[in-house]
Formats: structure tokens, C-alpha cells, sequence
């Protein structure tokens, strides 16, 4: 008699499932807050909304990202406790251009087979960016693919919450003419663009990610798996000590789309490049691609990963307090009227350091 079709059978295994919640329970419990009831294993995870109650009127902020192409690094690499810190950059830094303070944060992780201590790793380093921001990670789902994934490949995705006090919350209606721009260093590529750079890097120029590159100081694969600076506490510090008017997070679509989207209408922003010199993997993915810096800039952070708007006078306390916070900041241009009644539009003018 034949034996009937499994779910094992079928490539599911739902003991690897389990193996692969017991490995991440360690790494979750260290990105708690108090508010969490509960732990992992439930079918929601739960965190105590009464802490809302000192808000006035407590707006809550939500976003939801992913970690896009890097993770074919990670799996090239078969290196996954970094992504995590990609995947909280994205969603938590959208909240703080707000004003909002992250609160919990839930992860997905979709793969063509669960391989328990792939899995831990990958939830190990969402864990310790969570820890690291103030963000809990309540919850998840790690879901197996046979068929629709290969065996070692995975999607990262998540979703993450946080509050603002409704009188506090920040954007365009507060910038004005007058203003500067306050630019953060990246850690490097962030997590935007991998289509492109592992286009030119790794297929047009045929670099391995072996390979060390003098000019970068390390390998191919250990620039691009380069974690995300994560911004939120830093930027948190700005907005209490009432320094900010505005932030721009630049991921897909570059510096000046961004920072386009928090300037109102009858202002424009200039920005040098003199001030500053983009690390030196942009200049080689330009380089080795023949990619035009308009594609550049369109494409990549070049080495810009969050932006303030704040008040001239206030510019050196920003600079000041981004510098007790280990964040490289300097002031990259400034914000004028302009006459017609179009505007929120950004100027790049010079040529990089």
C-alpha cells in the first residue's frame, strides 16, 4: 500500500517551524518593552495602549517596507544577521520624519524552506535594531514556499507602529525660507538600488563578492552588506530639544525626491555637493556601470541617509547634538522663497568633495 501525501512531503516542515521559533526566542526577548504582554507564539501579539494616555491627542504613525534585493547578498553570502538592521531602518526611520517615537514592530519572512538557523539570524539582527532604536519586535511570521522560493532563498518584509502627539507632528507647514539643511552620513548603499548596483558590480563589471577592493577597504560583499544607519534615536534627540521643522528619510528615489516631499509650496532648497565627498562605492558603481550621476543620485543616498530642516540658528546645536550621537552631520545647503506658487523643489548645484 502506497503511503498517503504529507505536508513534509509536500516540503513543509512544520518541526523546522517550531525549531526556528525556540532559536529566536532568546534574540526577541531582548527587544521588549514594557508595554508587551505576552511573548512570541500567540496568534497577534499584544502591547498595553495605556501608556497612550499622557498624549493629549496621541496620533499614531504606520509604515511598512522591505529589504528588496539586498537579501540576494545575504544569500549569496549565506551571511543573514545583518538584513534585520536593513529592514527596522526602513520602517522606523519613515515614522521619526514625523515625529513619532516607534513603538512594536512585526517581521515576515517568506522562504522556500525553513532552515531553523537561517531563520534565527535573520530575526536576531531585526531584534537588535529593534533593542537598539527602543522599538519591541511583538510578533511575526516566518511562512515556507516550496516551489514559489528556491531552497535558500527567502523575502524579508515587515511593519512596524509608533505615536505623536497630534500638535507635535512634523512636515512641510512647518519649513520655512530661511531654513538650512542638515545632512546625516549613511552607512553606505542603506538598502535602495541593489537592482542597480548588483547590475554593474557584480554582472557588468563581473566583481565577486570575494573580492577586495582596495578603494573600499574590504570585499565587495562585506560593502554591500554594509547595515542601514539606523537614525531614530539621534533624530528622537533633535525633536526634544525642539531643533527640528522637518526630516526626509532618502531611500528609493534619492536625496532630492525626498526632501522634495517635505517642502511646502513657494520654497525651494539648494544643496551643495562641495559639502561633502560620497563614500567611495558610489563613485565605483558609477564607474564601472558608466552610470551618469543624474542616475546616481535619482538612484542612490550618495551618501546622505536622512536629512533635518531646521532654523539657522539652531543649526549648530542640531550639528552638536547629531555629533554627541555618533551620527557624521554637516550643513549641505539652505532653504529660500521663491516667487511663483510652485516650489517644494530641490537644486543640486557644485560638484562632490
Amino acid at each position: 500500500m502506497s503511503q498517503g501525501s504529507t505536508y513534509a512531503g509536500a516540503g513543509v516542515s512544520i518541526e523546522a517551524g517550531d525549531r526556528a521559533v525556540e532559536l529566536m526566542k532568546e534574540w526577541v526577548d531582548k527587544a521588549r518593552r514594557p508595554e508587551v504582554l505576552g511573548g512570541i507564539g500567540g496568534f497577534a501579539g499584544l502591547f498595553d495602549a495605556s501608556a497612550l494616555k499622557a498624549y493629549e491627542r496621541p496620533v499614531l504613525a504606520t509604515s511598512a517596507d522591505g529589504v528588496g534585493t539586498k537579501v540576494a547578498i545575504a544569500q549569496a553570502m549565506d551571511k543573514h544577521d545583518t538584513v534585520g538592521f536593513d529592514l527596522v531602518g526602513m520602517l522606523v526611520d519613515d515614522l521619526v520624519v514625523v515625529g513619532a517615537e516607534p513603538l512594536f514592530l512585526t517581521d515576515y519572512i517568506a522562504t522556500g524552506s525553513v532552515v531553523p538557523e537561517r531563520i534565527a539570524d535573520i530575526v536576531k539582527g531585526i531584534a537588535q535594531a529593534c533593542s537598539e532604536v527602543g522599538c519591541a519586535l511583538i510578533g511575526g511570521e516566518t511562512a515556507e514556499h516550496p516551489g514559489l522560493l528556491g531552497p535558500h532563498e527567502y523575502d524579508l518584509a515587515g511593519s512596524t507602529t509608533g505615536v505623536v502627539e497630534a500638535a507635535d507632528v512634523l512636515g512641510a507647514d512647518r519649513v520655512r525660507a530661511g531654513d538650512v539643511v542638515v545632512a546625516m552620513a549613511s552607512s553606505g548603499l542603506h538598502s535602495n538600488g541593489y537592482s542597480l548596483v548588483r547590475h554593474v558590480l557584480l554582472e557588468r563589471a563581473g566583481w565577486s563578492l570575494d573580492r577586495h577592493v582596495d578603494d573600499l577597504g574590504r570585499t565587495v560583499g562585506e560593502e554591500l552588506l554594509e547595515p542601514t544607519r539606523l537614525y531614530t534615536r539621534p533624530c528622537l534627540e533633535l525633536i526634544g530639544q525642539g531643533l527640528v521643522h522637518a526630516f526626509s528619510h532618502v531611500t528609493g528615489g534619492g536625496l532630492a525626491a525626498n526632501l522634495e516631499r517635505v517642502l511646502p509650496v513657494g520654497v525651494t532648497a539648494t544643496l551643495d555637493r562641495a559639502t561633502w565627498s560620497p563614500p567611495p562605492v558610489f563613485r565605483l558603481v558609477g564607474q564601472a556601470g558608466d552610470v551618469p550621476r543624474d542616475e546616481l543620485e535619482r538612484t542612490l543616498n550618495m551618501g546622505v541617509g536622512m536629512v533635518a530642516v531646521v532654523a539657522s540658528d539652531q543649526a549648530t546645536d542640531a550639528l552638536s547634538s547629531l555629533q554627541q550621537s555618533g551620527v557624521p552631520a554637516w550643513v549641505a545647503g539652505e532653504v529660500d522663497h521663491v516667487e511663483a506658487a510652485t516650489g517644494g523643489t530641490v537644486i543640486m548645484r557644485g560638484v562632490y568633495a
